[in-house]
């Protein structure tokens, strides 16, 4: 089916014929790399893996963002993510993709900026601000690169990485064309409990705090059985969001699998929310 609609001057290929393309495309293509973008409190830099699209020169871009464990040694094993299957529903499309690892995970070192303090009186603010920071650092990077053409840029982000994409909206970047967020929250399990949230009446205010200054569309997905963002929690703050003037389509999917907070990054996940975003992107989050 071909998709009409155009994200910042950049019209999505047809899917069928935007992977015949990359199955024959030359064995030599390059199709990932790994880069280390200038970020201050990091020894070398946000490391990042970009997985490149062979379909053309130059490519629209979209960062993906990662969540936070809430073990810090898990913090210290981070990896940025691969050039899978998420990876690959954008690329397919005609997109280059990087996974930024953000401060104070793996390789990437540095201390971690994204505390939100005591669990009762949680600043859930200022935490997805600073993940927002690396976020904007990585995209101020990354659209001076000769592989990336500017406009059309789509930020996505899962749990902590969709609160962080939230905060980014909130700062209205030019050039992007589409904010989509994953099971986006913090502040979950309190005490490794599922189904439970440090503060979630201040998870709710702060969405409130983001939308309030984002003027661009928004997209939100979650499941119903995602025991970190579980669907009422979800919910109250999406209607929090959009009350305060924020753009936000919001979808409570089917439970997946055994958590259904993994649904971005789990295997089989891309054929549950990959219709559900090419729908979005063509149509209503452009309207």
């Amino acid at each position: 089916m071909l998709i009409a609609a155009a994200l910042g001057g950049i019209v999505l290929s047809e899917i069928a014929f935007a992977q015949t393309r990359i199955r024959n495309a030359p064995a030599s293509v390059e199709t990932e790399r790994l880069i280390r973008i200038p970020m201050q409190g990091t020894p070398d830099g946000l490391l990042t893996r970009v997985c490149l699209t062979p379909l053309r020169a130059s490519a629209p871009l979209v960062i993906i963002n990662h969540g936070s464990p809430a073990d810090a040694a898990k913090r210290l094993t981070r990896k940025p993510g691969s050039c899978g299957e998420a990876a690959k529903f954008f690329t397919s499309r005609g997109y280059t993709v990087a996974f930024p690892l953000r401060r104070g995970y793996g390789e990437t070192g540095g201390p971690w900026a994204e505390r939100y303090g005591k669990c009762d009186s949680a600043d859930f603010v200022s935490g997805g601000q600073a993940t927002a920071d690396d976020i904007h650092a990585a995209l101020t990077y990354l659209l001076r690169q000769p592989y990336i053409v500017s406009g059309g840029t789509v930020i996505v982000g899962q749990s902590a990485g969709g609160w962080g994409t939230l905060a980014l909206a909130a700062r209205n970047p030019d050039g992007i064309a589409a904010f989509i967020n994953f099971a986006g929250g913090r502040g979950a399990h309190r005490d490794s409990k599922p189904n439970s949230n440090c503060s979630p009446d201040a998870l709710v205010a702060s969405a409130s705090a983001f939308g309030k200054t984002t003027r661009q569309p928004t997209f939100w997905i979650y499941a119903e059985n995602d025991t970190f963002i579980g669907k009422e929690l979800s919910a109250r703050m999406h209607a929090a969001y959009t009350a305060s003037g924020g753009r936000a389509a919001y979808r409570l999917l089917p439970p997946f699998g055994d958590e259904g907070h993994n649904l971005f990054f789990a295997k089989g996940g891309v054929k549950v929310w990959g219709p559900i975003v090419d729908q979005w992107l063509a149509g209503s989050g452009k309207r």
